[in-house]
């Protein structure tokens, strides 16, 4: 998904920013074109899907995702089984459209990862597949990895099973209409039961330790040659989606843990002088965090919509590094937990957007089934973790050329004037600081204090460079 920073929601069609943005992808040898070869594989295996005998198709199953999505991983249908619930969620069956050691394979494997700029996603797959073949959109039969899960009455999972099946959903929902359907009552029981086994599965979250970094989106607005950004805050059925998107995962790593072969996401925990700067820093802006409070939790209690507490969540960022990959077959290497979960995880949800999700997938469904890993998934495993830092590193630098970008943009007609900011790091010459309005984070010259709140004149705001720049005021 897009970057936490921020999420690039609207993109302007013409101007300096949009040229700017538009060369971003370019410079960094990102390509929207598949080569020939590879895009005429899409097209056959899209041309011809092969659907397995299991047939589900009257599950009256659903997806939810942003506005305007067209690359549907997931669909859900959930139940309430006595005190607990039964929980089944679908997974695009990618694997069966990709042909290991082909073109298409190698072309996924050299991406890694759906890239999301404004004017529109880089797609780890073919549109072809993404956004036609493979994605669960409503009304067709489509091939899918069901997951199967049996909760009790607090939502923790008792029993869980993975096959391949055919699916149909029956809707494509966003989180807005779902919102608002539960909020007024008018959700069927499906919806429903998304808030009351996802408030409970949050609530479980929270017992083990685990926390979520979550930001409001961020769109862009032009308006007589200005700039600005309109933050969105979450929908709270986001949250509970995303729980059983990680409920979902956790599985899967419960899966492969027990086969002793898969591959794991695995973040350490936070290093204690993070933790202490992360303190200092909840002091200064007047939101401590309690000594006895889990992070988690405290993160959840933070209310985005106030800049300075905007300026907590980003510095919390410095909480959540290290985040990594880790391959493993005959035997489990110690330590393998996702510190932000809080247990072990694996990434098994999004195989459109995701090379690693193809992988694990087709892994825990042999496992689940007592048959053969295939071995073109197998050997893939100790290439996966290199495969997977590329493509990060690479997102990440668009993302942050992205980012900068934007926010020159949005100051560039105010040069010179002063704002209030929070230092959120410090550096040789200055340090990193947050501005209360807009929600802009930049480099400040100057002797800054960490933690501090302080008022910053801009110095530079250039669009095609992306660079930004406050003096101490």
């Amino acid at each position: 998904m897009p970057s936490n920073l921020i999420r690039l929601m609207v993109a302007p069609a013409t101007g300096p920013l949009a040229d700017a943005l538009a060369a971003i992808p370019t410079a960094l040898d990102i390509s929207r074109d598949y080569p020939a070869d590879a895009q005429a594989e899409a097209d056959s295996a899209a041309a011809h899907p092969v659907l397995p005998d299991l047939d589900t198709t009257d599950v009256p199953y659903v997806t939810i995702d942003p506005a305007g999505s067209m690359d549907l991983d997931q669909a859900l249908y959930l139940e309430r089984v006595g005190d607990g619930y039964r929980v089944r969620y679908a997974i695009a069956d990618v694997p069966s459209f990709v042909v290991p050691g082909g073109a298409l394979d190698a072309e996924t494997r050299k991406r890694g990862q759906t890239i999301y700029p404004p004017d529109g996603p880089i797609p780890l797959h073919p549109l072809v597949l993404s956004n036609g073949a493979t994605s669960l959109l409503p009304g067709v039969v489509r091939s899918a990895f069901v997951w199967d899960f049996t909760l009790d009455a607090a939502a923790n999972v008792t029993s869980t099973s993975l096959k391949r099946a055919r699916i149909k959903s029956t809707a494509k929902l966003d989180y807005v209409g779902v919102q608002k359907s539960i909020d007024d009552g008018t959700a069927d029981t499906n919806l429903a039961l998304l808030k009351e086994i996802g408030r409970k599965r949050i609530a479980l979250e929270i017992a083990r330790g685990a926390a979520n970094l979550t930001l409001p989106d961020t769109e862009v607005h032009e308006a007589d040659g200005a700039y600005q950004l309109v933050r969105r805050q979450p929908q709270p059925s986001e949250d509970w989606n995303a729980q059983l998107s990680l409920m979902t995962g956790m599985a899967a790593a419960e899966l492969m843990i027990g086969a002793k072969v898969g591959i794991l996401r695995t973040m350490p925990e936070p290093e204690q002088w993070a933790v202490d700067r992360f303190r200092k820093q909840t002091n200064a802006l007047g939101r401590p965090w309690p000594q006895n409070q889990k992070y988690g939790e405290y993160l959840r209690s933070l209310d985005t919509s106030d800049p300075k507490q905007l300026a907590i969540m980003h510095a919390a960022g410095a909480l959540f590094r290290g985040a990594d990959y880790t391959a493993f077959d005959g035997s489990v290497p110690v330590g393998l937990v996702q510190a932000a979960v809080g247990t072990s995880y694996s990434h098994a949800t999004a195989p459109l957007r995701r090379l690693v999700d193809r992988f694990v997938l087709v892994t825990c469904e042999a496992i689940a089934a007592g048959t053969e890993i295939p071995s073109w998934a197998r050997e893939a495993l100790p290439a996966l973790p290199g495969l997977m830092a590329h493509s990060s590193g690479v997102t990440s630098q668009f993302e942050h050329r992205a980012i900068d970008t934007v926010e020159a943009a949005v100051l560039s007609t105010r040069v010179g004037d002063v704002f209030d900011a929070t230092v959120i790091s410090l550096s040789k010459t200055g340090g990193q600081i947050q501005l209360t309005e807009p929600a802009v984070s930049a480099h400040c010259n100057g002797a800054l204090v960490d933690g501090s709140v302080i008022r910053a004149k801009l110095t530079r705001a250039d669009i095609p460079s992306g660079q930004v720049v406050f003096d101490l005021a």
